[in-house]
């Protein structure tokens, strides 16, 4: 009685699973949908590299060119395509191309520093470092919560460097209140003093950053 109804079971089993593999679909992409989705892909990429040359992007977009790459060599490989359908698929490679030979040339101006975005940054720059940089002194008696005053003399001390060609990318405003408030609050407890004074200047082509006590 026990074999039997193992075997049973086994049969009742055997039955479900293939009643199961009965309902499964399988979804064929069909060659009009393949082609469909590379041109909305070759208009995306077109959209992220506009992005990246207009510098709202560091990183080109590789990951997106390489699968476009990779669906056109797989339809190009394609033997069943129609006449329709291969002259879809020749007007889009031709267009991916001159988009590729557009990038191409564009990022090769932009590694030589020929681009618009490049020039315009380094004349905005030189002309920064032509301006003669205005000396600014500031007071304040709440180094802590006077926050307004600290801003103006973290943008004067921005100005300064800029002047003088130093990057600044690596201080940002918070980091430059923290080590102001730590290295000022100890002196004003040192010396006793009430309000403290700060100055930004540019002396010999270099930053001078002052702050004392009065």
């Amino acid at each position: 009685m026990p074999i039997n109804n193992n075997k049973l079971a086994r049969l009742a089993a055997e039955r479900r699973e293939r009643n199961k593999n009965k309902n499964i679909v399988v979804e064929q992409v069909t060659v009009e949908e393949r082609l469909t989705r590379l041109e909305e892909d070759i208009r995306r990429l077109k959209i992220e590299y506009d992005v990246y040359f207009n510098g709202a992007s560091r990183r080109p977009p590789y990951d997106t060119k390489l699968r476009i790459e990779s669906h056109l060599k797989r339809l190009g490989d394609d033997r069943s395509l129609s006449f329709a359908q291969r002259f879809q698929y020749n007007t889009l490679a031709t267009r991916y191309n001159s988009f590729r030979e557009i990038w191409r040339r564009t990022m090769k101006g932009r590694e030589e520093g020929r681009d618009a975005l490049t020039i315009n940054r380094a004349a905005r720059e030189a002309r920064e470092r032509d301006t003669p940089f205005t000396p600014a002194t500031f007071a304040c008696s709440d180094v802590r919560h006077d926050v307004q005053t600290i801003k103006g003399v973290y943008e004067a001390l921005m100005d300064a460097k800029r002047t003088c060609g130093e990057t600044s990318q690596d201080l940002s405003f918070a980091k430059f209140h923290r080590l102001v408030m730590e290295r000022t609050e100890a002196l004003k407890e040192k010396v006793g003093a009430a309000r403290m004074v700060f100055s930004v200047d540019v002396e010999g082509g270099h930053v001078s950053f002052k702050a004392k006590a009065e």
